[in-house]
């Protein structure tokens, strides 16, 4: 006798529902559910900063376990308060979506940065102007573009910066009020040091320099590996005094502390001059310095011998 299938009851019940939930946003159940669910953070704000709805994905953006947690706190406990007066400005006068990339810190202090888009609704029974909007946290791709663009603009050796970061900062100023000073250093026998030694001797010479130099500028003065064995230090808005201050500074530095011997050259913009055309006289008066002050006081020891090598005389150089 052929007996009738027996359904299972959970089958069943999932061909029902399959049939009729989750179809349409419309259905305040599927959108709750959806809200809920996203990674994205989703949020109802009042004009006050006041937090009156989130997903849990909008909690965790912000470091909270809880709903009741994130109601203690106003939006401008996380956001910059004049920044967020000027975009709801700018709704008002412009009335439409907004979108905005965003910094917001945590109480514990990380900084976390987020893309915002939102809009203002009025709430039908008082006329309170309300915000929806989502968060998306992008923290990650922006440390991930912070590395790259360091990478692109620093020297893979020694991490100086390239020659790439001066175009970017220099290469489009012509104004006649801006300024700088230029100090451009250059290894002595440098060539020789590589060839007789081998070129892992010759780079742990140069990362060792590069230390010196970044160890006796200060952080807003950049210094740049122009290529081979030549650095740059550039100082912004300075003048002829303060320029040679630096120079100073590392000439006195290196009778006692630099790794190598080394020759600098310095000057300052003059008139409307282009930083290319500053960097050239102070690497003409490095020039200089070689021919003219070679002979003078100012010795120092050559490239310091990897370690099993043995030998040979004191160079003189300039610093």
């Amino acid at each position: 006798m052929h007996m009738p299938r027996k359904q299972n009851p959970l089958a069943r019940k999932e061909t029902q529902t399959t049939g009729g939930a989750w179809r349409s946003l419309s259905d305040p159940q599927t959108l709750a559910n959806f809200a809920q669910n996203l990674q994205e953070g989703i949020y109802i704000t009042t004009e006050t900063g006041e937090i009156l709805d989130a997903n849990r994905a909008f909690l965790e953006i912000f470091g909270m376990s809880s709903m009741e947690e994130m109601k203690r706190y106003r939006v401008n406990d996380f956001v910059d308060d004049d920044l967020r007066k000027r975009e709801m400005a700018l709704m008002e006068r412009e009335g439409s979506l907004r979108h905005r990339e965003l910094e917001i810190k945590r109480l514990n202090g990380e900084v976390r940065t987020v893309l915002d888009t939102w809009y203002s609704v009025k709430d039908t029974e008082n006329g309170e102007t309300l915000f929806h909007g989502i968060l998306v946290d992008i923290t990650g791709r922006k440390d991930l573009e912070t590395t790259l663009k360091e990478q692109s603009i620093r020297d893979p050796l020694t991490g100086c910066y390239n020659r790439r970061h001066l175009v970017e900062l220099y290469g489009d100023r012509q104004a006649a009020g801006d300024g700088w000073g230029c100090i451009y250093i250059d290894i002595d026998n440098f060539k020789h040091y590589n060839d007789q030694f081998g070129h892992p001797a010759g780079d742990a010479v140069l990362v060792k320099m590069s230390r010196f130099l970044m160890r006796y500028v200060r952080a807003e003065e950049a210094v740049v590996r122009m290529g081979g064995d030549e650095f740059l230090v550039v100082l912004s808005d300075a003048s002829l005094e303060a320029t040679e201050r630096v120079m100073q500074r590392l000439r006195a530095a290196a009778m006692d502390t630099a790794p190598v011997s080394f020759t600098l050259g310095w000057a300052v913009r003059e008139g409307g001059e282009s930083f290319e055309d500053t960097v050239t006289r102070a690497d003409r008066a490095l020039i200089g310095v070689r021919v003219v002050e070679r002979p003078g006081s100012y010795t120092r020891r050559t490239p310091a011998k990897p370690n099993g090598v043995k030998s040979s005389k004191t160079g003189e150089s300039a610093a």
